[in-house]
């Protein structure tokens, strides 16, 4: 269970107020992306001093642990988000566009992770991993947009493509990205579960959520009454990769499968470089902060060895037609990433909060 944060007095590194404790609302908390928000909140010693746990009915009264201590998911109120400096909007976008404006009213920053308001004007679509890796720095507004998680996807793609390149010029890139039921949130992984389940006592399958048999099956595309279908998120990837890259990185050609998986992105990347490039040289420009290059079978990049880790697991292997292919396989948890982009935006948007006070 995801143990929401305590409070601390110092913040971790990243953010650039030391002398603040903030109060913070999570909206949805008992969602998937809630819940590894609290802990990764707990994990980098954000300075919370109130963290309060939102909901809808459904949750209304839900215990969650705190610790050695015990508290419960409150009513998604408008009177909830007073004096709260940081929002995350963890919910699905239906939520998070009937409140998210209320919680800004409430002189809260916002921080979505259902990628409701990607397309709104005010808001921009981050990925501090790939900000850092560009270089770039963070504007700091008194007044901030929300700020909108880039898909846990295309933020791998965009560090790992970025990273090729110091080794050499990347001509073509095509991936394959083997998506996990936890990307529908819980009920996603209660079908996939109830699936198997039926599948094997030889009985009805459930198909509210996908529409289609995920358990024991590979598909590329939902059934018609699936929302959203495959093809919107392969796009939602695309979008995200080029907004967050730019013209930094060629653009991949992309296939997204469903696969009976129940968490954690898996991704199958092939790189036709312009020259031939040793795999040693290629591996050293990918290693760093968020890659790890697996050299033991056991730690080998898969969904399992990935789970709960901040880290892409990464192994890399040449074509054995083209002398110039190489492929990349890899692993990453992608509820964490999402959660740790997340709460690194807070960071960064620290300094819009009023210094050594509470709101």
């Amino acid at each position: 269970m995801s143990t929401p944060p305590k409070p601390v007095t110092a913040p971790h590194a990243g953010a650039t107020r030391s002398a603040n404790l903030y109060r913070v609302a999570i909206v949805g908390a008992a969602t998937l992306k809630g819940k590894e928000v609290a802990e990764v909140l707990n994990d980098r010693n954000f300075p919370a001093l109130d963290v309060k746990l939102l909901d809808d009915d459904e949750s209304l009264g839900q215990l969650e642990a705190m610790g050695d201590e015990v508290t419960f998911i409150q009513n998604l109120r408008a009177e909830q988000f007073e004096r709260v400096d940081f929002t995350f909007f963890a919910s699905d976008q239906h939520c998070t566009r009937k409140n998210w404006g209320t919680a800004r009213r409430a002189g809260s920053a916002i921080v979505d992770l259902s990628y409701a308001l990607e397309e709104d004007e005010s808001a921009a679509l981050r990925s501090t991993w790939i900000e850092r890796e560009l270089g770039q720095a963070v504007q700091v507004d008194l007044q901030p947009g929300p700020a909108v998680t880039a898909h846990p996807a295309a933020i791998v793609l965009g560090l790992l493509i970025l990273r090729a390149q110091k080794a050499g010029e990347v001509k073509r890139v095509v991936a394959t990205i083997f998506e996990p039921a936890s990307e529908h949130g819980q009920r996603g992984m209660d079908e996939l579960h109830q699936q198997t389940v039926n599948l094997l006592s030889f009985q009805q399958l459930p198909k509210a959520v996908f529409d289609t048999q995920v358990a024991f099956n590979m598909v590329t595309r939902y059934g018609d009454k699936s929302t959203p279908p495959l093809e919107s998120v392969e796009r939602r990837v695309l979008k995200h990769y080029q907004r967050v890259v730019g013209e930094r990185a060629p653009k991949p050609s992309l296939l997204m499968v469903q696969a009976p998986i129940f968490h954690g992105h898996a991704f199958s990347i092939y790189l036709e470089m312009e020259q031939p490039v040793a795999l040693g040289d290629l591996s050293q420009v990918l290693t760093g902060e968020h890659v790890t290059i697996t050299r033991l079978a056991e730690d080998s990049p898969s969904n399992v060895n990935a789970a709960g880790q901040g880290e892409i697991l990464l192994s890399v292997g040449s074509d054995a037609n083209h002398e110039n292919g190489c492929w990349l396989w890899a692993a990453a948890d992608n509820l964490r990433i999402v959660a740790s982009t997340a709460v690194e935006c807070a960071e960064t948007m620290a300094a819009t909060r009023p210094r050594g006070k509470i709101q």
